[in-house]
């Protein structure tokens, strides 16, 4: 949770607008920043004509006269809310102290109250359980007979019958009493007064006296058994609770202000180079009342004495009661706070509603509008594109559930659901992973399943359901989850951008050689932490540099979308980075093994980085300043100080390990079976050492894991209902003739228009049985060549916007005034030919690499 976020979940509602103004602090900082570089730059270039003197010093040195005052005024807010507040605080304490002393003196006998001076809510709010309604009951009846007080007796006052409870603990049974009391007290000032008049009554109309058990025990009015006496204790439990919360929350106004200007300190030594944080907190923060050890000692020393008067008033002397009792109602009184303070705020956030949620500058997108809207009985329904689109795919699979299009029953019925499931996928009208997880239903309810060669008797529906579980969790899906928890552990230990930011310190400020270090990087964190989470962190990275980058630069797009296209090549690089890999290996007899994989992956993915680099700087010209007339200097990025941990050694150990152990999985087969049995290693390693946690594990990316299940369900469901082998014979009459180097050049360009238009792992889901159908039409064993020329392929699909989720994280990127930085124009200009090159190279280059390990 960023901090920002925390610091509005963990405050006092009432108190918002006195906490530190972290985001005001924030955005100031980033202005800093650039003035910071706008003037570092005119340093240099006066530095360059030896004209030093008219500059004096640079700018890093003097953001700190600017910035601390702008600190010192949210010091100040900070510190005079505090001292206002514990002034009252403590003043509310030694009142509450008096009187508690006062009723001390006055003894037991005050067993006699005004009635009138309860109004409703207060009587309702002291007496809820049904045994003290019950007694109400009773003693308002008493009250009402007739007078029969002696005379000289207040007329006002009455003697009230003691009325025995029950021999368990009082301060138990209150419990539910004072909870509810918390939420609907009255002013503490205004049921003091009341019980101050009440004493006053007392005192002027009784003589006040002792009263003795008949055990012989001093009994109090904190011990009595009085309506009036547990009356008593429940007003002062209300206001000693109400207190100790008070205290409490201003406890925590402290710690958190403490943690939002050391973090905000943080952020501005970070982004500016300065080194001002241990100064600022040192000498100035902690010298401040509220930061002060003694103001500390002060407030628990409070929360002690109220211990003490509730120890005393409520718990009949125990302390241990008293604490755990005083703490349960705090808990309760702060969860409350949260839910209904706060909930509905987050929540609006989260869904995009609130203002604070976007960045400055965007609007909220409103929802898209219908095309057109039907009629019905129960109001019009708006009819949307994607739901036209799903009426459309349903139409088109109901009428090939009955026009025989394919040979056979159980083949006709599996071209519907391909064909329906194609559309749904291309279309997105429901979510991807919903599609897949309902290949399965789709499959077994129309009993598409058959049997092994060459019987193919038909599989009954709990047959064909465990034919098609079995084959959906397979070895593939293991090594998928073992791929994202190593991509957890290396992002939650911070190993990844330690690493990447090292690299990048090396980079320099020239822009072409920036953007070459940027893709690089790119593409090597999508083999290990997949390319998904690659390119979003690269995004966080590139922040600072867009930030200080003049208006209207061509280097912005570029290095955005150097990132996107980098990222895209990653996926091919090693067999986890993205589930097209996994699938492709899904569909070979002898799976290859990473060695193999590497031996031909990396080389085409070093040049296709090469030539797109090449390409965005003859598209972009980054170098190139906005008015043409000089060249941009990127600002550094500065290497992580901090050495590895004992933690970052053992994960970076265990990846290690695991990866050598995949790369030479062929050899050791005959002990691990498997691949997938490898990829358990990380999971025991990370998840029983408590780097990973079970909310880590919730967080894998699953909708992934449940695509590739469905895609390789559907490719059972292909293969077992016969559809493959007529397409097999289709394909075999196409290719009939052909060489395979003919075949591979025939098959590129398909695979690139499929996957530039719809995901990647469906593009591989639907063409990788293609692939292998062709290979087994073909003169030598080649199924394995065509399927990773497939695999490979499905990642070089970049043209759109649309094409993989580099690219669709790329096309949000947006400038502080909330504008695009890419246009569909950038990914038309520039994807297109980046994919082209990309397939080229797979086809020749990859091709030749193939041939070399003897596929």
């Amino acid at each position: 949770m960023k901090f920002s976020s925390a610091l509005k979940f963990n405050a006092v509602s009432e108190w918002w607008e006195e906490y530190i103004d972290y985001d005001y602090l924030k955005k100031y900082i980033y202005q800093l920043e650039k003035q910071q570089q706008n003037l570092n730059s005119s340093y240099r270039d006066l530095e360059s004509n030896e004209q030093t003197s008219l500059v004096g010093r640079p700018f890093e040195e003097a953001t700190d006269s600017i910035f601390i005052p702008i600190l010192d005024k949210e010091l100040k807010k900070v510190t005079l809310f505090y001292e206002h507040q514990e002034k009252e605080l403590f003043d509310e304490l030694e009142e509450l102290e008096a009187l508690v002393q006062k009723q001390d003196e006055l003894g037991l006998d005050g067993d006699h109250y005004a009635d009138d001076e309860y109004d409703e809510e207060d009587d309702d709010s002291i007496s809820r359980s049904p045994e003290r309604q019950r007694r109400r009951r009773l003693s308002s009846s008493a009250n009402t007979k007739p007078n029969t007080s002696r005379p000289g007796e207040s007329s006002h006052v009455r003697q009230s019958p003691v009325r025995h409870r029950h021999s368990t603990s009082s301060s138990e049974a209150d419990m539910e009493d004072s909870v509810a009391s918390l939420r609907r007290s009255v002013s503490p000032r205004r049921t003091m007064q009341k019980l101050a008049n009440t004493f006053s009554l007392m005192k002027d109309s009784v003589t006040m006296k002792d009263s003795v058990t008949s055990s012989g025990i001093l009994e109090t009015i904190w011990t009595a058994r009085t309506d009036y006496a547990y009356d008593t204790r429940l007003l002062f439990k209300r206001r000693i609770t109400n207190l100790y919360v008070s205290f409490s929350s201003l406890q925590s106004y402290v710690e958190v202000n403490h943690s939002g200007f050391r973090k905000i300190l943080k952020k501005y030594d970070k982004v500016t180079f300065s080194e001002l944080k241990d100064h600022y907190l040192h000498d100035v923060l902690e010298q401040t009342v509220p930061f002060l050890p003694n103001s500390k000692d002060r407030l628990n020393g409070a929360t002690d004495r109220l211990v003490d008067l509730y120890t005393k008033c409520v718990a009949r002397g125990n302390r241990n009661l008293a604490k755990q009792q005083l703490k349960l109602l705090q808990r309760e009184n702060i969860a409350w706070e949260r839910d209904t303070v706060w909930r509905q705020m987050i929540g609006r956030e989260r869904r995009g509603e609130g203002v604070s949620s976007n960045p400055p500058g965007t609007l909220v997108k409103e929802p898209q509008p219908g095309l057109f809207s039907i009629p019905t009985p129960f109001g019009r329904i708006a009819i949307t594109r994607k739901v036209l689109y799903l009426i459309i795919a349903l139409v088109v699979f109901a009428v090939l559930l009955n026009v025989e299009v394919v040979e056979g029953r159980e083949g006709n019925r599996c071209f519907a659901v391909l064909v329906f499931c194609t559309v749904l996928w291309a279309t997105e009208s429901i979510p991807l992973f919903v599609t897949s997880i309902l290949v399965p239903l789709l499959l077994v309810c129309l009993q598409v399943v058959r049997g092994p060669k060459p019987e193919y008797e038909h599989l009954s529906a709990p047959d064909a359901t465990k034919v098609i579980f079995s084959a959906m969790f397979s070895p593939t899906i293991m090594l998928l989850i073992g791929g994202f928890t190593i991509s957890s552990a290396l992002s939650k230990t911070s190993i990844d951008r330690i690493l990447i930011t090292r690299v990048l310190s090396l980079a320099g400020t020239r822009p072409s050689v920036v953007l070459l270090a940027f893709m690089c990087v790119s593409c090597f964190a999508s083999m290990w932490i997949s390319n998904v989470a690659a390119p979003t962190l690269c995004f966080t990275l590139i922040r600072p540099i867009l930030r200080t980058l003049p208006p209207k630069t061509s280097f912005a797009p570029a290095l955005i979308l150097g990132i996107a296209l980098a990222a895209n090549i990653g996926g091919q690089s090693s067999p986890i980075s993205s589930p097209q890999n996994l699938i492709a290996l899904q569909n070979m007899d002898d799976p290859l093994d990473w060695g193999r994989w590497f031996a031909v992956a990396l080389p085409v993915s070093a040049i296709s980085i090469l030539l797109i680099w090449g390409l965005l700087l003859a598209s972009y010209r980054p170098a190139r300043s906005p008015d043409g007339e000089s060249e941009i200097e990127i600002r550094p990025i500065r290497a992580t100080k901090e050495p590895f941990t004992g933690q970052q050694y053992w994960v970076s150990f265990v990846c290690l390990g695991t990866i050598a152990l995949w790369c030479v999985a062929h050899s050791i087969e005959d002990y691990i079976g498997d691949m997938g049995v490898i990829a358990i290693i990380p999971i025991i390693a990370f998840f029983s050492t408590g780097i990973l946690k079970k909310d880590d594990f919730e967080q894998f990316t699953w909708t992934i894991v449940f695509l590739a299940m469905g895609g390789i369900a559907l490719g059972k469901g292909v293969t077992s209902s016969g559809l493959l082998d007529v397409m097999g014979e289709l394909v075999r009459d196409l290719v009939d003739g052909f060489s395979l180097y003919t075949v591979v050049l025939i098959l590129a360009p398909i695979v690139l228009v499929i996957s530039t238009f719809i995901s990647h792992t469906i593009a591989s889901v639907l063409l990788v049985p293609i692939a292998k159908e062709v290979a087994a039409s073909l003169d030598g064993d080649h199924q394995n060549l065509l399927i990773f020329v497939t695999a490979l392929i499905c990642s070089a699909g970049m043209g759109m916007p649309v094409s993989g989720f580099p690219n669709q994280t790329a096309a949000t990127q947006e400038d502080d005034l909330g504008e695009l930085y890419l246009s569909n124009t950038d990914f038309l200009k520039n994807g297109i030919p980046a994919s082209i090159f990309a397939t080229l190279v797979v086809a020749t280059v990859g091709y030749l690499l193939m041939i070399a390990i003897g596929l």
